[in-house]
């Protein structure tokens, strides 16, 4: 972040900022978070600007009550847990998936929901179980290895759906009272699949600019310039900054092959609870590979670890060096909640590049 163009770039930005305001756009965007910290962007923006994180990560916002099932399912007798990484070591209630595998529970990690296909041919008398995490980027995939299921006939494979969705989200944030949000870095993987549209409604009902942002520092600081001008006029609009990959309509094969499986669904996320169509159901075609009916998994409340304040991180209610366990009994090699344990986790962001001591809006 040391180029010159980029620097007054930044400049410009903070130029635009009458004395004594500051504003706080949010990132919603796990990728974001990491790269914004690695950039070291939040050191050259001071307190006028301020940079918050989101429920971005999808890891992050998977409710404790469905990490229970997930340990619960890993529990089972021939039955093998395949999913992404970041999800073994979170914690609920003192145990995580790495305590089952432990304890001898199967659990594998793969790169990709297709590879879960192979583990099931290769073990054909266990139930092999993928856990559904993620948002509408990876949704087309985990829909196409159901539907790859059913064609090929592998009646050992189901999956344990936590998808949420992003636009909902961003409804509940763009109308909290409290959160003091005044505009948003939107998601440049999500959008690349929904493309800009469904998020026409932050500026026309809510009066909040979002601009779509790519990953790079060109394409951070681009996305601020655009949010800044339009702040600093009284504007909200909804931008692209990332044209050369998000369209206005999306990805429609990907919208269509996740629409052919999956519905939306009320879904409960982390430190916000429970928010009508935010999470994604098989569709009635699909429901033989439904975890939750085909093993009759009950219901499991979990209470949430009382030091841990991913919730309010998730939420931007406060900065992760706000938090007294930060850095102190919540570190990557003993987190206290998925946001030290995610590779999209705001806590993770801040620990492994800085936060520089910025602070929040009261």
């Amino acid at each position: 972040m040391s180029s010159t163009p980029i620097r007054a770039a930044i400049d410009l930005c903070l130029s635009l900022v009458p004395e004594g305001e500051n504003w706080r756009f949010m990132e919603v965007c796990g990728t974001h978070t990491m790269a914004i910290a690695k950039m070291g962007i939040r050191s050259l923006l001071g307190t006028r600007i301020q940079l918050t994180s989101g429920p971005g990560c999808p890891v992050c916002v998977t409710s404790e009550p469905d990490l229970r099932r997930a340990i619960f399912l890993s529990e089972r007798e021939d039955t093998i847990i395949t999913t992404f990484g970041d999800m073994v070591r979170v914690p609920v209630m003192g145990k995580s998936l790495l305590d089952s595998m432990a304890k001898g529970a199967r659990v594998e990690v793969v790169y990709s929901p297709i590879d879960s296909l192979k583990i099931a041919r290769e073990n054909p008398r266990s139930e092999v179980v993928f856990l559904a995490v993620g948002f509408e980027t990876t949704s087309p995939t985990i829909a196409a290895t159901v539907i790859e299921a059913k064609r090929t006939g592998i009646e050992n494979f189901s999956i344990l759906p936590m998808m949420k969705l992003i636009p909902p989200a961003l409804r509940f944030l763009s109308a909290h009272p409290d959160l003091q949000i005044d505009g948003f870095i939107l998601p440049g993987h999500v959008s690349a699949i929904i493309g800009a549209e469904p998020y026409s409604f932050i500026p026309k009902e809510f009066h909040l600019p979002g601009v779509i942002a790519g990953f790079e520092d060109a394409d951070i600081v681009d996305t601020l310039l655009r949010l800044v001008d339009m702040t600093s006029k009284g504007e909200a609009r909804l931008e692209n900054s990332y044209s050369r990959v998000v369209s206005q309509k999306g990805n429609i094969e990907a919208q269509e092959i996740a629409a052919r499986v999956f519905r939306p669904v009320d879904a409960k996320w982390r430190g916000i609870g429970s928010l009508e169509k935010s999470g994604l159901g098989l569709r009635e075609e699909f429901s033989a590979f439904d975890a939750v009916s085909k093993f009759d998994i009950p219901v499991l409340e979990a209470v949430p670890d009382p030091r841990c304040r991913c919730g309010e991180v998730i939420l931007g209610k406060i900065s992760p060096t706000s938090c007294p366990q930060f850095g102190r009994s919540c570190t990557p090699r003993n987190p206290l909640g998925p946001c030290m344990v995610s590779s999209e986790g705001a806590c993770a962001a801040y620990y492994k590049y800085g936060d520089r001591g910025i602070s929040q809006k009261p």
